[in-house]
């Protein structure tokens, strides 16, 4: 009888009464042809559908059913016409899951029992990839509603820095500045548009200050649903350390990208003039990631790039930090690269109008607490003044104008912790549908700037240290390039 249920589709054999029932195409009549054929399977005979069985000659041959089809025959008992007890559940209609035909060969009539999905079954040829979810896309889930809300004490200092992975651009134990890799850094920022290179930055920074992609673990290890409300409370001592670690690496890497030009004197002016364009990539209105344009704007500022007029910024700045009594370290003042801005004046005028006239006067304010801080055009707010408060910053000059700037400060960063809901979904609004590219968007993160910067052996010592001799290699660039007279 098992003869006749596996025979070729071309062999006509006789079928007795009972198997000609199974030709009526009612769906009730679907079930019971697979009970019957189960009914006249020998104990422990497999229930493999029959175009996935090989034929050698007409003899039936009957293989060792697959796991998830062994489940079929457990399911349905019945020998000698005996029905089991339990009526099975009755088929779908309509298979959830349709394989391609084995071997090429066409379906047969006997053919109804719905195939089972099985990796064993899928050619290695024949695969349907699911898109990656993206974490910057993903909506995140609120963990309770507002009103069931209740205090979670922080079970620990959560960092957002990813661990050291290895790296695509970098060997396992690099120096620092190799020539190399900066030739390659060149011309993956040269390939890439300001525009794409700023959405790179706004997706590094976001996930480096923790506004997307706080898994529900770490919300509940640090008490609050965003890092820009973790940074303002006590336990956000980590989180705003490696903030300012972060923004003074990316300002020696601005500075880097201008001083490291040992070509033309229009090398270094395009140089300054792809800074430029960066920060107005990155500002209020545009991809809106302040905390990336003021590493910009602090790596066209630096005394060794700006030169008379950056040094005097640096002064007033630092002055109104920590007191007069902190610039006697500073450079003296000599103009610095003089003739790359005026060659960037005369070839590059857009670039330097921009800058002179728009991003240093906004620089200025978001630095002073009184810059645009809206959800709806800043993506991620300028928080570098409040973190350097939170951390003992002093804040320098007159005393009136000190406690001015310190209520600004301190009630814009309530705002931010307020707003951090909002600052999230407008971030995500940008980077929707953004694919970044896999080595620029990690020579923008933190652990590769720092290995690029002082190489491999360089991270054990303190940050304070390392910036100090940072600051003076970028001296010795400076002078290099254009010798004091």
């Amino acid at each position: 009888m098992e003869g006749t249920l596996l025979a070729n589709p071309g062999t006509t054999a006789p079928c007795p009464a009972r198997e000609r029932k199974w030709s009526n195409s009612q769906p009730a009549d679907l079930a019971h042809m697979g009970r019957s054929r189960e009914d006249h399977l020998e104990p422990g005979a497999s229930t493999t559908p029959v175009a996935a069985l090989p034929r050698t000659g007409s003899d039936p041959v009957l293989l060792k059913a697959p796991a998830l089809l062994g489940t079929v025959a457990d399911t349905l008992r019945a020998s000698d016409g005996q029905l089991h007890a339990k009526a099975p559940t009755k088929p779908p209609r309509t298979p959830s899951l349709v394989l391609p035909e084995a071997s090429g060969r066409p379906s047969t009539y006997c053919e109804l029992v719905p195939r089972v999905a099985s990796a064993q079954e899928t050619p290695p040829d024949q695969s349907w990839p699911e898109p990656e979810a993206l974490w910057w896309e993903a909506e995140e889930e609120e963990e309770e509603e507002e009103e069931n809300r209740c205090f979670r004490r922080p079970q620990a200092e959560v960092s957002f820095c990813p661990p050291d992975t290895p790296s695509c651009l970098l060997s396992p134990h690099n120096r620092p500045l190799e020539p190399e890799v900066l030739r390659k850094l060149r011309g993956l920022f040269l390939e890439h548009h300001p525009d794409s290179t700023a959405l790179h930055l706004l997706l590094v920074d976001c996930q480096a200050t923790g506004l997307l992609g706080v898994t529900r673990f770490r919300r509940a290890n640090m008490g609050v649903a965003s890092g820009l409300e973790l940074l303002t409370l006590p336990h956000g001592h980590r989180l705003r350390l490696e903030l300012l670690e972060r923004h003074e690496t990316l300002v020696l890497a601005g500075a880097l990208a201008v001083l490291g030009c040992s070509g033309p004197l229009e090398e270094r002016a395009a140089a300054l003039r792809g800074l430029v364009e960066l920060a107005l990539a990155l500002r209020p209105g545009a991809a809106g990631d302040l905390p990336g344009m003021a590493a910009v704007m602090g790596a066209l500022l630096m005394p060794q790039v700006r030169g008379k007029q950056g040094w005097e910024e640096a002064r007033a700045q630092v002055t109104r930090k920590r007191g007069e009594e902190a610039c006697s370290g500073l450079l003296p003042q000599v103009s610095r690269l003089e003739h790359t801005w005026r060659q960037l004046r005369r070839s590059h005028t857009e670039a330097a109008l921009a800058f002179e006239q728009e991003l240093k006067p906004l620089m200025r304010a978001l630095d002073e607490g009184a810059g645009p801080c809206d959800p709806g055009e800043v993506a991620l707010p300028h928080v570098a003044p409040a973190v350097r408060l939170l951390e003992g910053e002093e804040l320098g000059g007159p005393l009136d104008e000190s406690c001015e700037r310190l209520l600004r400060t301190l009630y814009g960063a309530r705002q931010v912790a307020r707003d951090a809901p909002r600052f999230r979904q407008v971030a995500a609004q940008r980077l929707r549908e953004f694919r970044p590219n896999p080595e620029l968007r990690e020579a923008l993160t933190t652990g590769f700037l720092r290995r690029l910067l002082w190489g491999t052996r360089g991270l054990g010592a303190p940050l304070a240290q390392r910036l100090e001799k940072f600051q003076r290699v970028l001296s010795v660039l400076s002078q290099r390039l254009e010798p004091d007279h």
